[in-house]
Formats: structure tokens, sequence, C-alpha cells
């Protein structure tokens, strides 16, 4: 279980105390070079750009895969990184049984049935802010990022649902306390693939983050 993600004020007080040594930005990284920098430091180095869907389709993000050839593919394997309750694994990674926190709602549900895995960033809005140019393979591995546990989240189907393709300035999670969180793992998504923001989109997270710490994010840069 990913458990920094459902313990964010023990996050944030830790983060708080690292130091922000790198001496790299995100504009300067290379890819795979690991950048430390407060989170509105990072929001200011984001390239704002107009955003474009033209050519957009779900398909051109091929997922969900089996990278590792292990039998379970990324969903699977988000499943049982995060699950509070182990699930049983049957034949083919069949995943039954188990529970899981949903921070978007802050709920718990039980069984894999009733939970969407969300890319934090939605194909869509990584489609408006750069992955339009990227290759196939790149897309492939955005849609299936298990490199950075914030790429991917399991959360309840309603609430996966509810924020569809919407970034920020129209959607933040219903439960207001985990929005300081969302908003800082939106950041640190967009910089890890080197995404751009909207200036919409650049006001409603520079809003957002001004109600919270100023932590420093740590990314790998993924390109």
């Amino acid at each position: 279980m990913r458990l920094a993600r459902f313990a964010a004020a023990t996050a944030v007080l830790a983060a708080l105390l690292i130091p922000t040594t790198a001496d790299a930005t995100p504009a300067t990284a290379t890819p795979g070079e690991t950048v430390t920098l407060p989170v509105r430091d990072a929001l200011a180095q984001l390239p704002v750009q107009a955003e474009d869907r033209t050519g957009y389709e779900r398909t051109k993000f091929r997922h969900w895969i089996d990278a590792d050839k292990d039998g379970c593919n990324t969903r699977a394997e988000v499943l049982k990184a995060e699950a509070v309750i182990a699930p049983t694994q049957g034949p083919s990674c069949a995943l039954s049984g188990g529970e899981w926190y949903s921070p978007y709602d802050d709920r718990y549900i039980g069984g894999p049935r009733g939970l969407d895995i969300d890319h934090l960033v939605p194909l869509a809005e990584a489609w408006d802010s750069g992955a339009y140019a990227w290759t196939a393979k790149e897309r492939e591995d955005y849609a299936n990022d298990l490199g950075d546990d914030r790429a991917l989240i399991a959360v309840s189907a309603a609430s996966n649902r509810s924020k569809a393709d919407q970034d920020p300035s129209t959607w933040l999670p219903p439960a207001e306390g985990y929005r300081c969180q969302y908003v800082t793992d939106w950041v640190a998504d967009k910089t890890r693939w080197g995404l751009s923001i909207d200036a919409i989109e650049e006001a409603a997270l520079t809003g957002e983050l001004n109600r919270c710490p100023n932590i420093p994010i740590t990314v790998t840069t993924a390109r």
C-alpha cells in the first residue's frame, strides 16, 4: 500500500524538513533525472500555453498493459499496491475481496468492482498539454506509469467519473482535506512528464496552492 498518499498531514510535516538541494530544475533536467523544489516554484516553471484537443482519441494511449509480464496488468498492479486489506489473487490475476480507501471522497470501498484507476492528469488533459506531439510509446508509458505513485490512483468509480477529463479549474476532490495533496500531486505529475498548463488552470492551481504548505516535491523526469 502506498501509505504516503493516505497520510498527507504527516508527509507535509516531514517534507518541510527536507532540504531542496537539487541543482537542476524541471526546465533543465534530462529524462531520468531527479529534481526537488518547492511546489509553487515547480508550478511557476510549468510552461503556460493554450490547450489543443485536435485529434484526441483515448485509444491513442494504450492501457492497461502487463509491462513486467507477471500476469497482472497496470490496473491490477495499482489495486494490489494501494489495498488497505489485500485482495485474493486468482488465476490470470483476477482480484476479489480486499478493501481500498478512496481519498477523493474519503470513503472505504470493499472489493475491486467499485473502483476505477484514475490517471491523476487525465489522458485527454495530457493530450491537450503536449502529449499530442509524443510517440505512441511515450503515450503508452504515460498511461501505464507505475514509476511514480502519484500518477495512477485507485478511487471510487463515482468520484472518477465525476472528475472525467477535468483539470483543477473545474474539478477538485469532494473531500476538501485532500485538495492540497491533489493539486500538489497534479503539479508533480505535469512536471514529471513536461506537460504545460493553460492560463485558467494556472490561476486555479495558484489559488489552491496559496492555501497550502509550500512543500518540496521530488520528481524523476520521465521525458
